[in-house]
């Protein structure tokens, strides 16, 4: 069935025009019109510096629009690719209040004001009573820019420490406590998608993560079915790059709470591998891109999962065409009538090979001179 999200990317004289907020970088201060190096200026280097200072502004805010809309792009395209959301979908954005959940809010608040379909977007946050958390951020920043929100309040910080022994990591009780309040939470709010903020490296270094340590080639997909089948997460940051959502959310000067629980902790897993993938972004800067289309580009015959691909039953589907070998002369030795019965033959056909011109080849045997022209196929491996 065809969706209407493949109408998310549009024109843009179909466009609604944006708030001015949106379409605007922040305010960047600049005091360097009044001082310079601890020095105050003369009045006739001011009308200079106005204008370079102006000129700064500008180009921060000619960066921030391409980055905008690079992202709005890209979040776009994956809700089209995977269907994401459809016409009448109530969408639970899952909000922790670190930058990936505040940029996939913000985005997603944007394409509801321009997609051609409808569809609801509501807020939920889930408090876990970690030690020094500001409770007040996220109700006023929701309340601030009028966003439908729930918020939470379960003392899983206090479960989570007492079932984990000192010095292991949280995330494995962390997330399944998590994920229990919350999927039941949407079923029982009615929202129909739950939209999480894992973005294209989350992904990537899960599969490093389960390929290292879990002895399986698995991933973050875009979208999943909840085991239960009670609900559908969908990751519409899964095309984003996460050094473009830091920099998005220093523009958007999003009021970012941290987090002492899973990906904080020293010497984890995760943190190694994303040092790995930072590096490898610095070293070889196409590689990610290559590693994420490798799992958008899987060949199960190309593996060796036996569930995932019939292995056992592979059958021959030959045609009368030989193709003969192509060189000098073939050896052969010990090629008793038991073979021959099984149609070895003692004496292959060879075919000679001109390599200054390889359109002009015959077929002899290693008995007969005789030739007979013969075109060699062409063989195109799949790598």
């Amino acid at each position: 069935m065809q969706s209407n999200t493949h109408a998310f990317i549009r024109s843009s004289q179909d466009r609604q025009p944006l708030d001015e907020g949106d379409n605007t970088a922040p305010h960047w201060s600049d005091d360097a019109a009044v001082e310079h190096d601890g020095h105050r200026l003369p009045e006739e280097a001011h009308a200079t510096l106005e204008v370079v200072n102006a000129g700064d502004q500008d180009a921060q805010s000619a960066r921030f629009r391409k980055l905008q809309k690079k992202l709005r792009k890209l979040v776009s395209w994956a809700i089209r690719d995977y269907n994401m959301i459809e016409d009448g979908d109530v969408v639970m954005v899952c909000i922790s209040g670190g930058k990936d959940s505040f940029t996939l809010l913000d985005i997603l608040l944007f394409l509801k004001r321009i997609a051609p379909i409808n569809f609801e977007v509501i807020a939920v946050n889930l408090d876990q009573k970690q030690p020094n958390y500001p409770e007040d951020v996220l109700p006023n920043y929701l309340t601030q820019h009028k966003i439908p929100y729930y918020i939470l309040e379960k003392d899983t910080y206090s479960v989570v420490k007492k079932i984990i022994p000192e010095g292991k990591t949280y995330c494995s009780a962390c997330s399944r406590l998590r994920r229990g309040s919350l999927y039941g939470f949407a079923k029982q709010i009615g929202a129909t998608k739950i939209a999480l903020g894992h973005h294209r490296d989350d992904m990537m270094a899960t599969f490093f993560l389960n390929l290292f340590h879990g002895g399986s080639l698995k991933s973050m997909p875009p979208k999943l079915l909840s085991d239960d089948g009670q609900n559908i997460l969908i990751r519409p940051l899964a095309y984003v790059e996460e050094k473009d959502i830091i920099k998005y959310a220093n523009y958007k000067q999003f009021p970012i709470i941290p987090c002492n629980l899973c990906g904080s902790q020293e010497n984890l897993q995760r943190a190694m591998i994303n040092d790995m993938l930072r590096d490898w972004d610095k070293q070889y800067p196409k590689r990610l891109d290559s590693i994420f289309g490798a799992l958008q580009n899987v060949a199960p015959s190309q593996l060796a999962d036996r569930q995932l691909f019939d292995f056992e039953n592979l059958t021959l589907s030959r045609d009368e065409h030989i193709r003969v070998f192509e060189g000098e002369k073939i050896q052969a030795g010990l090629i008793d009538e038991a073979l021959q019965q099984k149609g070895v033959p003692a004496a292959p056909e060879v075919q000679t090979f001109d390599p200054n011109d390889p359109t002009k080849t015959g077929k002899t045997t290693s008995n007969k001179n005789h030739t007979t022209a013969q075109k060699i196929p062409t063989i195109n491996p799949i790598i």
